[in-house]
C-alpha cells in the first residue's frame, strides 16, 4: 500500500505493425510526462459536455450509463463504457494478420501464421530472445459519450513458451489520433525463458499519457477528449513451435467521471440485508513472505481480494501449483496470487488487468476492469451473487473502523447490512478472521468514488473514481447476465 516510483521504459519493443486506416494518422510524439498514478489511484479529468458526431460508417454504439435510474446523460455526470469482443461474430469482426478464430464453447483468437519473428530484450531478466508474432485489431469502438481515461483488460491462456501484448490507440475530439499504447505485455506464468510480465512506462504524445495501465488525457480541463479507440492483440510464441496464446475476452473501459472531492449519496436499494459467503483472507499475516514481490504481503491487497473471489467460485491453485511456497506460511493460495499478479515494471502487485487476466486463468472464469457509478449499482451485482472488488484510498478519519489510512487500497464488497451499509471482506486486517468489516455506507461510498482527496499534509490527490474488478464465469446464471447487462457489461 505504498507508492510506486516512475521507471524507464522497457527495451526491445515488438515490431509494430503497419497503422490501421480507420483512424486519423498519429501526431508525432513528444516527450512524455511522468505517469500520474499513485498506488492504484488514478488521476481522472473534469467534466466536459464535449461531444463528437460519429461516422456513419463506424461501429454502431450502446448507451453508456450515467447518473441514476431513468435519467439521462447529462453535463458533469459520470459517463462510463465498458466495451468487449467475446463472441465468435466479435473475433470475426476483427482485423486478423497472422491469426485466426477459434471456435467452440468459449471462442477465441490464436496464432495461425506468424507474420515474422523480432528479438525482444526483457529489461527484468536482461536476456534477448526470438519470436513469432501476429495480430488481431478489434473494429473502431465509438464512445457513447467522449472520455478522459481508458483501460483495457483481457482473458486469455499463455502457455509456457508464448505470451501477448494489448495496445490501444485513441482518437481525439479534434479529429487527430494518439500512438499506438502498450498497455500491457502479459504472460500468465513466469517459467525460464519466457519474457516477465510488464507494464511500459514513458508512453505519451503530449496531449495524453499510459500510467501503468490508465490511458488519460493529460489536461482534461482543456475540452480534449477521446472519442474512439482500437485495440490491438499481438500474439508470441516460440519460434518453430505450434503453441499459441488464447484470447477470450478483450475489452476497455473509456470514462469521463467529474472532479469532484464529494459524490452524491445513494439510498440503499433491494441489495441490503444481504451477505455472501466469500473467504477471508488477510494479506498482514503475509509481511515479509516473498519480498521479491512488492515487498511481501503488506502490499497485496489486489491478489488477496483477488484470490478470495475466486475461491467464492470455487477456483483456487493446485497442490502442484502450491508447491513452491513454503510450506510454513499459512493461505499459501494468496502467495501464489502476488507471484502472478506481479508487475515486473511497477513493481507491485496492485496493475488492475493483470488482476483481472490472472482470475481468467482459471477454469471457466473471466475478470475485468471497470468503474460503477454508486453503491445501487454493487448492491444489484450483490443481489446477483457476484462480489465486487473496490479500489479506495481514504484517511484514518474518513473510513471509521478501518484504523488505517492508505493512498491506495483493494478490498472486497461481499454484503450489506439491513441498514444498507457496506459488509467489506477487508484484506488490510491482522488475521483472517478480523478481514469482514462493516463500513458507514456513506463513508465508504465517498471515499470510492471521488475523484480527489486531501492526504495527511493537506495536498491534492486523486481517487480512483469508481473502480472495481468484476470476476464471474465463463457462463453465468441467467439472473447474473441480466445484472451484467445491465450496468453494460456482457
Amino acid at each position: 500500500m505504498s507508492p510506486k516510483p516512475s521507471r524507464p521504459t522497457p527495451a526491445g519493443q515488438p515490431p509494430t505493425p503497419p497503422d490501421s486506416p480507420d483512424l486519423p494518422a498519429s501526431p508525432p510524439s513528444l516527450d512524455p510526462p511522468a505517469p500520474r498514478r499513485s498506488v492504484l489511484a488514478a488521476a481522472l479529468g473534469v467534466a466536459a459536455a464535449a461531444t463528437v458526431a460519429a461516422a456513419s460508417s463506424l461501429t454502431a454504439v450502446t448507451p453508456a450509463f450515467a447518473a441514476g435510474p431513468g435519467d439521462g446523460p447529462r453535463a458533469g455526470a459520470p459517463s462510463v463504457d465498458y466495451h468487449a469482443w467475446t463472441t465468435l461474430a466479435d473475433w470475426r469482426r476483427g482485423r486478423a494478420a497472422g491469426t485466426r478464430v477459434r471456435s467452440g464453447t468459449r471462442p477465441g483468437v490464436v496464432i495461425d501464421r506468424p507474420l515474422g519473428t523480432f528479438e525482444y530484450t526483457d529489461p527484468h531478466t536482461h536476456t534477448t530472445a526470438t519470436w513469432e508474432y501476429a495480430t488481431w485489431t478489434a473494429p473502431v469502438r465509438v464512445l457513447p459519450t467522449p472520455a478522459t481515461e481508458l483501460i483495457a483488460s483481457w482473458n486469455a491462456r499463455t502457455p509456457a513458451g508464448t505470451w501477448l501484448q494489448v495496445e490501444l490507440r485513441g482518437a481525439y475530439t479534434d479529429g487527430t489520433a494518439t500512438p499506438w499504447y502498450v498497455l500491457g505485455r502479459w504472460t500468465s506464468g513466469d517459467a525460464s525463458g519466457d519474457i516477465r510480465r510488464t507494464s511500459v512506462d514513458g508512453q505519451g504524445d503530449g496531449r495524453s499519457n499510459v500510467s501503468t495501465d490508465t490511458l488519460a488525457i493529460d489536461k482534461p480541463e482543456s475540452g480534449l477528449r477521446f472519442v474512439s479507440y482500437e485495440l490491438r492483440l499481438t500474439l508470441h510464441r516460440r519460434p518453430g513451435t505450434d503453441l499459441t496464446p488464447t484470447v477470450w475476452r478483450l475489452g476497455a473501459m473509456g470514462s469521463d467521471i467529474p472532479d469532484r472531492f464529494t459524490v452524491p449519496a445513494s439510498r440503499p436499494g433491494e441489495g441490503a440485508g444481504r451477505t455472501l459467503a466469500v473467504p477471508r483472507y488477510s494479506q498482514e499475516i503475509h509481511k515479509g513472505q516473498y519480498p521479491e514481490y512488492d515487498n511481501g504481503g503488506e502490499a497485496w491487497c489486489s491478489p488477496t481480494s483477488s484470490q478470495m473471489v475466486l475461491e467464492y467460485w470455487g477456483r483456487e491453485p493446485t497442490a502442484e501449483d502450491l508447491a513452491w511456497v513454503n510450506p510454513a506460511y499459512e493461505d499459501p493460495q494468496v502467495c501464489h496470487a502476488a507471484r502472478f499478479t506481479y508487475d515486473y515494471q511497477y513493481a507491485g502487485c496492485g496493475n488492475w488487468p493483470f488482476n483481472a487476466a490472472y482470475a481468467a486463468t482459471y477454469r471457466d472464469m473471466q475478470g475485468l476492469v471497470t468503474r460503477l457509478r454508486s453503491l445501487r449499482d454493487v448492491e444489484k451485482l450483490i443481489r446477483a451473487r457476484i462480489p465486487v472488488i473496490t479500489s479506495q484510498s481514504f484517511l484514518a478519519s474518513e473510513l471509521d473502523g478501518a484504523g488505517y489510512g492508505t493512498a491506495g487500497h483493494l478490498m472486497c464488497v461481499v454484503g450489506f447490512t439491513g441498514a444498507g451499509d457496506v459488509i467489506a471482506n477487508d484484506p488490510a486486517s491482522p488475521s483472517n478472521d478480523a478481514v469482514q468489516r462493516v463500513y458507514r455506507r456513506r463513508q465508504f461510498e465517498n471515499i470510492w468514488l471521488r475523484t480527489k482527496r486531501y492526504n495527511a499534509q493537506g495536498q491534492v490527490r486523486s481517487g480512483t473514481g469508481g473502480v472495481c474488478y468484476l470476476y464471474f464465469p465463463s457462463h453465468p446464471a441467467s439472473r447474473q447476465l441480466a445484472a451484467l447487462a445491465e450496468l453494460g457489461i456482457r
